[in-house]
């Protein structure tokens, strides 16, 4: 059987180049080489304070970015998370059998709950585990992630591992799927930490659902540094390795090329040719992410196809998971 791939985003206002290079742009790739089903994940959205109606809102936004980037829902299913209830329902099985010092030592965890205190939730603590849950209940093979998302996957294969050495061989244990250039974005005021829609500055990032004058200030304010030679050396020019990455991915050229075309220019040259090459790649995505919202029948139907394919899907291995547990009536 063909190999399946899942993966999701969460629903937010803002998606930005880093998630449409990191993700997307890679899920449109394999899907013509893999069975795909792409989720939005509204249950991981909640681990902090949403909107109720904003948060509905946009993850049928989120449904129609992944069809404005490419995705094919001939191809693909798309879904949204908590449609499933089984996602949750593994996520508690899971945990009976996670450990809290694996969980402790999460550094998605130990970054936010550093931030927040007190005020850090249950759900931030176990968003690995539901995270496992949503990989291993439709039996998948490769899961695409940045190298930010490894350390979560690796748990996710041991909780695998450790169901099936306890209650006999119920799941696959995934594999990552890795981009080798541009798999992690990182943030245009600062080079050092990934582009995140959190930054505390929109300077940090480029959503794709900015316009061209947008686009043309933020990539004008980026950070360089200060020898002006376009060269990819991410060790001792992280900022402008950071823009050589994002203008191969928006042109295709590769780095060498890129090099080559831009020796012995100016960074203010440079910028304005990425910034183009933005305009250039997102304008007919922000196209179609218009369309699909102004014709919600079409994409309310295509979430529906997706729901029933991933809840069939889902209660099929749920009914192995209950019997194996020993939950329920026999």
């Amino acid at each position: 059987m063909q190999d399946l791939v899942l993966s999701g985003i969460q629903p937010t206002n803002i998606v930005h180049i880093g998630n449409y290079i990191g993700a997307l742009k890679q899920w449109v790739e394999i899907q013509h080489r893999h069975r795909c089903l792409f989720c939005v994940v509204d249950l991981h959205a909640i681990t902090v304070p949403q909107d109720p109606k904003m948060l509905r809102e946009n993850s049928l936004r989120m449904a129609a970015t992944y069809l404005a980037v490419g995705i094919d829902p001939k191809r693909s299913h798309i879904f949204i998370q908590s449609e499933v209830p089984q996602h949750t329902e593994l996520s508690w099985i899971l945990e009976t059998i996670a450990k809290i010092s694996e969980l402790e030592r999460m550094t998605q965890y130990k970054d936010k709950a550093k931030k927040r205190g007190e005020n850090v939730g249950v759900g931030l603590f176990t968003y690995p585990v539901l995270m496992a849950a949503d990989i291993l209940l439709y039996d998948t093979t490769a899961v695409p992630v940045g190298e930010d998302q490894m350390q979560h996957l690796e748990f996710t294969r041991v909780l695998a591992r450790r169901f099936n050495e306890t209650f006999g061989e119920t799941f696959i244990v995934p594999q990552p799927l890795i981009q080798k250039v541009g798999a992690r974005i990182m943030g245009l005021d600062d080079p050092h930490i990934k582009m995140s829609k959190s930054a505390s500055s929109v300077l940090n990032y480029i959503a794709l659902t900015d316009d061209a004058d947008l686009i043309i200030k933020k990539l004008s304010k980026a950070v360089t540094d200060s020898d002006g030679k376009i060269v990819y050396d991410v060790k001792n020019k992280p900022a402008i390795s950071n823009l050589l990455t994002i203008y191969h991915h928006a042109t295709g050229k590769t780095l060498p090329e890129i090099e080559a075309e831009f020796s012995g220019k100016r960074y203010g040259d440079f910028k304005k040719s990425v910034a183009e090459a933005l305009i250039f790649m997102l304008s007919p995505i922000q196209e179609k992410i218009t369309l699909y919202q102004q014709d919600p029948g079409q994409l309310q139907k295509i979430l529906d196809a997706g729901r029933t394919f991933a809840l069939d899907a889902a209660e099929k291995k749920m009914n192995i998971v209950r019997e194996r547990v020993g939950l329920g009536r026999s």
